[in-house]
């Protein structure tokens, strides 16, 4: 007993190194301080970040589990680059849970699920009136998390989750969608209205064209970078 103690310490430490490295990687992928493609140097980024490389090949196998890079045998790890088939299927999939869960949310829409919700896009138009691309994904993406949250299914919240990193990176494609605060108040708060207005079937209409347009804007962008 008294020698797992003694390894606790050091090992939650390593661990919280290995998520800060991670942190740092993912901000400077959505930020595109790394592009699709790009290969990233072990020894450069252990250098830069002041730690060794250990953290830095376990941040980076972190976020090949998370897809937002890929390995290479004996040539290291790239940031993914996303083809349109795949963009489709990430969206395709988003598509589902965000329909299913304004379907469930809509059949007990309370005034609390209407505050946090009317709060959080008041969040988001502040985020995307400022300066940083992070911020702005994040409150989006926080939106988007909320709908599943309130939607009381945890299944549902940890799919979203899981799906959360690989949507990250298909944002980063995104460098001018909803850049007015007064788009994405717009797009938004009809999500809301059509809550508001407790119709499944117009729940419906504004997801599925909520997330067909941010698909849409992302695989048009891609495939013209062919």
């Amino acid at each position: 007993m008294p020698s797992s103690f003694v390894f606790a310490e050091p090992v939650i430490k390593q661990r919280n190194l290995v998520e800060q490295v991670a942190d740092y990687l993912t901000k400077s992928i959505i930020n595109q301080h790394f592009v699709p493609g790009e290969r990233l140097s072990e020894v450069q980024l252990a250098r830069d970040l002041g730690v060794s490389r250990a953290p830095v090949r376990e941040a980076a196998r972190l976020l090949e589990s998370r897809g937002l890079l890929i390995s290479k045998p004996r040539k290291g790890f790239f940031v993914r680059a996303l083809n349109s088939v795949e963009l489709n299927d990430v969206f395709d999939l988003r598509l589902c849970l965000e329909r299913h869960a304004m379907e469930r949310l809509v059949e007990n829409y309370s005034e609390q699920a209407r505050h946090a919700l009317e709060a959080q896009v008041k969040r988001l138009c502040e985020a995307a009136a400022g300066d940083s691309e992070t911020l702005r994904i994040e409150e989006d993406l926080q939106f988007h998390r909320l709908l599943m949250e309130l939607s009381g299914n945890e299944r549902l919240l940890k799919a979203f989750d899981d799906l959360g990193h690989e949507l990250r990176l298909c944002i980063t494609l995104i460098t001018k969608t909803h850049e007015d605060p007064d788009t994405i108040a717009t797009s938004h708060h009809k999500l809301l209205d059509a809550l508001a207005a407790g119709c499944p079937r117009q729940c419906r209409e504004a997801i599925d064209y909520h997330i067909g347009v941010a698909r849409d804007y992302v695989v048009r962008g891609v495939d013209e970078l062919r």
